[in-house]
């Protein structure tokens, strides 16, 4: 049986700052976050805490440093704590960089919250036979 992931990107807000990292690659980047307060709105309504807390937040002495590792190692990294933290494309979010601290601390129970918010995965893609229904027509026309 096949874990369902819970989606960074489904979460409130995170989609809209996934969009404007695109077009403003400042977003991301955890260096420039006093010139985009609305990253830390984000992070406080999802998450209950804002960068610089989850910055400032004391770790257990297990702590692994997640937060610490490539964007790759990261993603896969909470893809096995049942966290699904990359677009459609398959890799990982360009906000990653941001909310991977404060999505770590709180889902491990460290600091802040997760949202009370049901999950709810998004409906299986119905198979479509189109496919086969053009190769079956493909090979009457060929016989004809």
């Amino acid at each position: 049986m096949t874990q369902t992931l819970r989606r960074l990107l489904d979460l409130p807000g995170v989609a809209d700052l996934e969009t404007r990292a695109l077009m403003k690659p400042g977003y991301s980047d955890p260096a420039r976050r006093d010139e985009f307060p609305e990253v830390d709105a984000v992070l406080v309504a999802v998450f209950g805490l804002t960068a610089e807390q989850a910055e400032d937040a004391a770790r257990p002495d297990d702590w692994d440093g997640i937060e610490c590792l490539s964007p790759l190692e990261q993603a896969e990294a909470f893809e096995a704590e049942g966290w699904d933290v990359r677009d459609a494309k398959r890799k990982p979010l360009r906000m990653l960089a941001v909310m991977a601290e404060p999505l770590a601390l709180a889902m491990r129970g460290v600091a802040g919250t997760l949202p009370d918010a049901p999950f709810v995965p998004e409906p299986a893609e119905e198979k479509s036979d189109w496919g086969s229904d053009m190769a079956a027509e493909a090979a009457r026309f060929r016989k004809r």
